[in-house]
């Protein structure tokens, strides 16, 4: 079966952005049968806010979209998350990071003495300065914990990049060059010091468990993409296939955020918009 998502976090409101990834999702899913379920990506504790997630279901409700229940919430999932960091662990994956982002800005700047940086999905690219520390078996409880990408991809020999445009116009379905790959990605956090899960791998934990058959998002995140696949391979899952969309911009051509509240949903609704207008603006 087809089944999609949505995946807000409750940190601010829906904009039209948020309308438009939350609406093709859902009516991807619906003309094939299939269902729409829907996130709630609240791992970042410091800044989800209840309000906002009631203010999210009662947008989506508003637009007329319906999901299928239950609804997954990141911050009840630290178990999942736990034994996936676990099983990477204990495959030799992962080894504990202390740089601080000064550490890592300062190290990827030196050898190229004009302050050059090469920047991935996540920023400036980690440099690998804690990649050769030696380190126990046993895992550290106070060191972030970064994914050895030369390590995980010798363990993957094929990775299938399994992206298309949301209009079908282009599909490719390629095998990602692995050598290209980890030098534009780096060793990504997959945990904080906090403990705190990081997005990669919580969004591939989240995915297997609403069997995610196709993911709806933004073009934004196609740089995100082969990282998620790689950890799929991983961790034994089977990769969706990724419908990558148009970014909605405002009239300087700048892709919308959460502090543009000049176009959230709950805006255009104060003015008399219907879900029908909603639909137009973003182009559907």
């Amino acid at each position: 079966m087809i089944r999609t998502r949505f995946a807000p976090s409750p940190t601010g409101p829906l904009h039209l952005g948020h309308a438009y990834s939350a609406i093709l999702a859902h009516d991807f899913a619906k003309a094939r049968g299939g269902e729409f379920v829907v996130r709630i990506e609240d791992i970042d504790k410091s800044r989800a806010r209840s309000e906002w997630e009631n203010k999210i279901f009662d947008d989506l409700e508003w637009l007329g979209l319906t999901w299928s229940a239950p609804v997954l919430r990141q911050s009840k999932r630290d178990a999942a998350y736990e034994f996936a960091i676990n099983k990477l662990w204990a495959d030799g994956l992962l080894y504990p990071c202390n740089c601080s982002r000064r550490d890592i800005k300062e190290s990827a700047m030196a050898p190229h003495g004009e302050g050059k940086t090469n920047y991935g999905p996540d920023g400036i690219i980690y440099p690998g300065i804690c990649r050769q520390e030696k380190y126990s078996n046993q895992r550290p409880q106070d060191s972030a914990l970064r994914l050895d990408m030369a390590r995980a991809a010798i363990n993957c020999s094929t990775i299938q990049d399994q992206n298309i445009e949301i209009d079908g116009s282009r599909n490719n379905n390629n095998i990602i060059n692995t050598a290209q790959f980890i030098e534009s990605v780096g060793d990504v956090v997959l945990s904080r010091k906090s403990k705190e899960v990081a997005y990669h791998l919580a969004v591939v934990v989240d995915d297997e468990a609403q069997s995610i058959s196709h993911v709806v998002r933004g073009s934004d995140l196609k740089s995100s993409t082969d990282i998620h696949v790689l950890l799929q391979n991983l961790l034994g899952y089977t990769s969706p296939w990724y419908l990558h969309h148009k970014l909605i911009r405002d009239s300087a051509g700048k892709r919308l955020a959460k502090r543009d509240d000049a176009k959230s949903i709950s805006k255009f609704r104060e003015q008399g918009c219907s879900p029908a207008d909603i639909r137009t603006l973003v182009g559907l």
